[in-house]
C-alpha cells in the first residue's frame, strides 16, 4: 500500500479558521480521536492579505511574513485553548499552521490513507463559498476518508438572529 505506516500512530487531521463551523468540526474530529485512540491534528491553513501573488508584489511583505505566521499560530493556540482549556483534548495534540489556501493545506497534511480528515461543511452565504469550496477539494483530492460536518444548529439560530437585527437596523435608520 503506498504512503501506509504500520507504525505511525492514527491521525485525524481537521481544519480550523476559528469560524463557528470549524469549531463544530474541531469538536467532532476531537470525539473521534479519543474514540479511535488517534492523535488530533487541527490545521489553520493561513496565506498573505491578497494572497502570494500581492505578497510578492510588496517590498515589504517578505518581513512582514514572520508576523502573519504567528498571528496564524496564535489563533490557533486561542482557539484550541478557548474549545478545551487547560485541560486538552483527551488524546495527544498537535496543531499545525500551513501557509497556503485551506484545502490544499488540509489535503498535504492528512496524507496518509489511514488518517481521517474532518472539515465544516457550511450552508449559507460566504461560510457556504468557503467552506463548500474547502469540502468540495479535500472530498476530490483526499487520500483519507473525508467527514464533512454540517453547521451545527445553534449556527443556524446565530444567523436568524443576526438577519432579524440587520433588517430592524435597516429600518431604525430610515427615519434619521
Amino acid at each position: 500500500m503506498s504512503g501506509y505506516d504500520a507504525s505511525a500512530a492514527p491521525r485525524v487531521v481537521v481544519g480550523v479558521s476559528g469560524s463557528l463551523g470549524s469549531v463544530t468540526a474541531l469538536r467532532r474530529a476531537a470525539a473521534l480521536a479519543r474514540r479511535l485512540g488517534a492523535e488530533l491534528w487541527p490545521v489553520l491553513a493561513w496565506e498573505p492579505p491578497g494572497g502570494d501573488p500581492a505578497a510578492r508584489r510588496t517590498p515589504a511583505a517578505g518581513l512582514l511574513v514572520e508576523e502573519w505566521q504567528r498571528l496564524a499560530k496564535q489563533r490557533l493556540a486561542s482557539v484550541l485553548d478557548e474549545i478545551f482549556g487547560e485541560d486538552g483534548p483527551g488524546v495527544p495534540l498537535h496543531a499545525v499552521i500551513v501557509r497556503g489556501t485551506p484545502g490544499r493545506a488540509l489535503v498535504a497534511t492528512a496524507d496518509r490513507e489511514h488518517d481521517l480528515l474532518v472539515v465544516g461543511a457550511g450552508r449559507r452565504g460566504l461560510q457556504r463559498a468557503f467552506s463548500g469550496r474547502v469540502s468540495r477539494h479535500c472530498l476530490t483530492h483526499a487520500v483519507c476518508p473525508v467527514l464533512a460536518v454540517p453547521p451545527s444548529p445553534l449556527e443556524s439560530d446565530l444567523v436568524a438572529v443576526h438577519r432579524r437585527n440587520a433588517w430592524h437596523l435597516r429600518m431604525d435608520t430610515r427615519g434619521l
